[in-house]
């Protein structure tokens, strides 16, 4: 099949969730014989990339906006899609909707991965708010398929919309390979520090861990690994609060195999995300065999299970990760148990399956897998996607 995948900042990964996930899927499709092309924002990725991996770059220009960034290059993207004659369309993002009609004007088949309730994120202002609702709803009635990550994002869907969607989570790797080597630039020993990751926005709260982290009594340092673009006095606020504590490291972004040794050489990991569907960065960790604390939203305990630590406030994480740090035997059991659930449910290759089926289904084909779309991983209200025509 010729898929496109649309409204991420482009591959190689380099930013964030998304964009790991346009990589996983993409080069995992070509793998398999498709003809892939993910849409990049020239500002992320080289306009003379053409390809990466096998994957088709379409490279296009978009104005580095805060609030019109994506839709910009999105739009621009659905546009160039008409001439290239794509059997099916992914599209990444609910405030990308609005866009889905002109990539079905050539006869493309389009899916949207609306991810989490974007509405709920502290860092719009309430027109921004405002025009997330109002793309929800369209993620309901302008594509084919309407994907979430998450059984939770799945009910509220159904609840608010009537809408039954198809749940496909993300995916991660299960591998852990210690290396002194690879972490010393950053001045850390393996398995002598606690790893924190996301893009530094508030509902991210990056500042309750420091906080947390700052009363704890232990040698491990904390390394904090994220950015954002358009956060600036946040981050700064962040590392003034963080200056007297040397215990505290800030990476920036880190991504490839420098971000997959930060992950390998953890002690343990702190997950503290309060909006979104399923967060890449948490299942990889436990891939990566790292005994895990999650802030105890309904997303991230459904990720997580029974191979997690839950943590309500900035109080029960100091006190669980205090108890963490100094128990070496709970960490090891939690980190087996994180690894076995991810080979269970998120492993990449079956979540490739499902999307390879769900691209089938949409273009008329038959399954390309004779499991389908196996239900302890991806089930719909209604069972299988529902396509409208």
């Amino acid at each position: 099949m010729r898929i496109a995948i649309l409204g991420t900042r482009g591959v190689p990964a380099s930013y964030g969730g998304f964009e790991t996930f346009a990589e996983q899927l993409s080069t995992r499709l070509v793998a398999r014989g498709h003809h892939v092309t993910v849409y990049c924002r020239s500002h992320y990725v080289s306009p003379r990339q053409l390809e990466y991996k096998g994957v088709h770059l379409k490279v296009l220009p978009t104005f580095r906006h805060k609030y019109f960034d994506t839709i910009l290059h999105t739009f621009l993207s659905a546009l160039h899609s008409t001439t290239a004659r794509y059997d099916a369309a992914l599209i990444c993002n609910a405030a990308n909707a609005p866009f889905a009609p002109i990539v079905r004007l050539a006869g493309t088949s389009v899916a949207i991965n609306v991810d989490g309730l974007e509405h709920k994120r502290r860092k719009w202002n309430w027109l921004a708010r405002r025009y997330y609702l109002i793309a929800e709803r369209l993620a309901t009635v302008l594509p084919n398929e309407t994907v979430t990550d998450a059984r939770v994002i799945q009910d509220y869907y159904m609840a608010q919309y009537n809408h039954p969607t198809t749940m496909i989570a993300y995916g991660a790797e299960v591998e852990r390979i210690p290396d002194r080597m690879a972490v010393r630039q950053w001045g850390i020993e393996p398995n002598r520090y606690v790893l924190y990751v996301s893009r530094l926005e508030p509902e991210n709260n990056a500042r309750l861990v420091i906080e947390a982290f700052k009363r704890v009594r232990t040698s491990h340092k904390l390394v904090i690994v994220g950015d954002a673009p358009y956060a600036h006095e946040y981050i700064e606020e962040l590392r003034a609060s963080a200056r007297r504590d040397r215990r505290i490291v800030f990476t920036s972004f880190v991504f490839g195999d420098a971000y997959r040794a930060l992950q390998q050489n953890a002690y343990c990991y702190v997950h503290a995300t309060e909006v979104g569907g399923t967060h890449p960065a948490l299942l990889e960790a436990m891939g990566y065999g790292n005994c895990v604390l999650t802030l105890a939203t309904p997303e991230n305990i459904e990720a997580v299970g029974e191979a997690g630590i839950p943590y309500t406030d900035e109080k029960d994480l100091e006190e669980k990760l205090q108890r963490v740090l100094r128990d070496g035997s709970l960490v090891n059991s939690y980190r087996q148990r994180a690894q076995k659930r991810v080979g269970e449910h998120y492993d990449w290759e079956r979540i490739v399956d499902r999307y390879e089926n769900l691209f089938a289904q949409m273009t008329g084909r038959p399954p390309v897998h004779e499991t389908g779309f196996a239900p302890e991983a991806l089930e719909s209200v209604t069972g299988a996607g529902v396509r409208k025509s």
